[in-house]
């Protein structure tokens, strides 16, 4: 069986910790420095602490170190970080700086694997085989493939080297790690950890004759990726570990998104025939009913993994504007009446949102909810017509806070019965083991055999600290009478059993490649592939800030390929404030390329 990870990001070791417990089979979380989110660090205790929680499920920790190093002194400081924090249990090491692999497998051996970042603009064969030579034992691909380009990429690499992909959050609009947007307009790299998303920003389109086609708006943000109902399709290509994306995000959002994501691969696992498997042990059940729709969203979109262009543009606003709920109706002051399907599963207390006319999401909480009318803790000047979301709701969040699921591992108990007393053999999933000797002397005979096999599933079938306990055997030996076994008795050998498993750790499954039946397909070198000798880092295009597969004017229906588009191919460019950025579209390989303005 070939394992499967859904992999959740963490702010902070609770929300890693959090985000276990919903069904993430692994966490990436940033280290004291490096991590690419300088609002994101943690400490080494902290990281330590989070391995040992994680450990108990046999899921895994990844570090990022995923930001450029600047000179020599940086990157000895960075495998430094990164010695420091061997052997604590992490798994690997998320590093998108290839300058530092060398410095690293010379200080061998690690325990710790080395994955590449997305940031490595991982999107092509060539460069997924430069990266696989280099050392890499995964490969987190860029997210604007298609699922012909990723069969692509794992045909051309080791069947041991892991493939990893985005299947839900936010999206940059650039190729990862191509994207020098934010350090031209601010200083801020993207590449450092510092992006002042400019993406977000709004702006006017205008063409050569300096007239406005579109005016203020955020032409450059992209809706959020969501591939839940794809994760089947992402396994049959080769792919093991399906990432989430929002290491800034609270822990609301990750414990919403990861256990709608654990019941998607759950769906997916149970109906392989037992082709897959999770990559960690323990079930979760009970607790709060996922809904990705009433979390932090800017609506969704499957991008192009099926190579087909959509409206990608998140085109009312920048910002997250949750569920839709209607448009008002009519206002005055501090209420307006609502034309909305969904009035009776409003709340007090409940956000409410529009898009103000500069693009910027404006906010407000419900007071009241009156049948369809709003009544409001504060005057908001809604007009006639005005679209409303729902971008805060109070019953989900204290849902998500107070009615925490599950997640246990399961154990088998058989018991023994013989003259010498009782021999209790239990084994866990992952199949960790013990065995314990109680004894019966002097117990009287149960006068009901089946009232007291009855009365051993009823009080050994429960759980104990993180293990659900089932009574697989009872075996009574010959000449041997079942004893009489009180309530505290049989409790008091299921916490025994449950403190002698919980001093074992679960064994770590077998680690995942590509799936069995490819092995032996990808074994062979693809000859249409051969790699430079590893580029250390990506190259550069002279004058370009940012190339993408996302074109302006595919989504305004001017697409120059397209036998519809009337108009001539007039140069076209982006303004924000005093800035001016040409668009050039490369239609051979259906992108779009934000310029650096000429002489500068």
């Amino acid at each position: 069986m070939v394992p499967l990870e859904l992999l959740a990001p963490a702010r902070t070791a609770d929300i890693g910790i959090a985000a276990i417990r919903c069904g993430a089979d692994a966490v990436y979380i940033g280290g004291p420095a490096f991590g690419a989110r300088s609002a994101a660090g943690n400490s080494l205790e902290d990281i330590r602490r989070l391995c040992e929680f994680a450990a108990g499920f046999a899921a895994r920790i990844y570090v990022t170190v995923n930001t450029l190093a600047r000179n020599e002194a940086e990157r000895e400081e960075a495998v430094g970080m990164m010695r420091s924090m061997k052997d604590i249990g992490i798994g690997a090491f998320i590093i998108q700086d290839c300058t530092l692999l060398p410095l690293l497998l010379r200080e061998g051996p690690w325990k710790e694997e080395f994955h590449a970042s997305t940031q490595c603009a991982i999107r092509t064969p060539r460069r997924a085989r430069e990266l696989a030579d280099m050392g890499f034992t995964r490969l987190i691909l860029e997210r604007q493939l298609s699922l012909e380009e990723i069969r692509a990429i794992r045909n051309a690499i080791p069947a041991d080297v892991q493939l990893e992909f985005f299947v839900h959050g936010a999206l940059c609009v650039c190729y990862s790690g191509d994207c020098y947007l934010s350090e031209y307009l601010t200083g801020r790299s993207a590449n450092r950890g510092e992006c002042a998303q400019p993406c977000r920003s709004t702006w006017d389109l205008i063409d050569g004759d300096k007239r406005i086609l579109v005016k203020n708006k955020p032409l450059l943000s992209l809706k959020d990726l969501s591939l839940i109902g794809r994760l089947c399709n992402l396994a049959d290509e080769g792919i093991v570990s399906f990432k989430i994306e929002g290491r800034l995000k609270n822990e609301s959002y990750v414990k919403n998104v990861v256990r709608a994501y654990s019941d998607a691969l759950d769906r997916v696992v149970g109906a392989s025939s037992g082709k897959f498997c999770r990559a960690s042990f323990g079930k979760v059940s009970g607790g709060f009913a996922p809904d990705t729709g009433k979390t932090f969203n800017r609506s969704y979109t499957d991008l192009y993994v099926d190579g087909v262009r959509g409206q990608w543009n998140s085109p009312d606003a920048a910002g997250g504007l949750g569920e839709y709920l209607g448009t008002v109706e009519s206002s005055l002051g501090r209420s307006f009446i609502l034309n909305s399907d969904k009035l009776s599963d409003l709340h007090n207390g409940d956000g409410l949102c529009y898009v103000g006319r500069n693009g910027d999401v404006c906010g407000f909480r419900i007071e009241t909810v009156q049948g369809s009318k709003i009544v409001t803790r504060e005057e908001c000047r809604l007009e006639k017509g005005e679209k409303l979301w729902r971008n805060s709701d109070v019953e989900f969040e204290r849902n998500l806070q107070k009615n925490m699921p599950r997640r246990l591992l399961r154990a088998t108990i058989s018991l023994e019965f013989s003259a010498a007393g009782l021999k209790v053999r239990t084994e866990r999933e992952d199949g960790a083991s013990c065995c314990a000797e109680y004894g019966t002397e002097g117990l009287p005979a149960a006068e009901n055999r089946d009232r007291m096999i009855s009365m051993l599933h009823s009080q050994l079938e429960k759980v104990s600290g993180d293990i659900l306990f089932t009574l697989e055997d009872v075996i009574v030996g010959e000449n041997v009478s079942l004893p009489l076994l009180g309530a505290s008795f049989l409790n008091s050998i299921r916490r025994d059993i449950a403190g002698k498993l919980s001093v074992l750790p679960p064994a770590p499954r077998k680690r995942a490649s590509s799936s069995p039946d490819e092995a032996v397909r990808r074994s062979g070198d693809d000859k249409s592939v051969s790699p430079s000798g590893g580029q250390l880092t990506h190259p550069r295009r002279e004058g370009e800030l940012m190339r993408s597969r996302y074109c302006i004017r595919a989504e305004l229906g001017i697409c120059l390929k397209s036998a519809a588009t009337k108009q001539p191919a007039k140069a076209l460019f982006l303004r924000n404030s005093k800035t001016l950025l040409p668009l050039r579209f490369d239609c051979a390989a259906c992108e779009m390329v934000v310029k650096r303005p000429a002489g500068k």
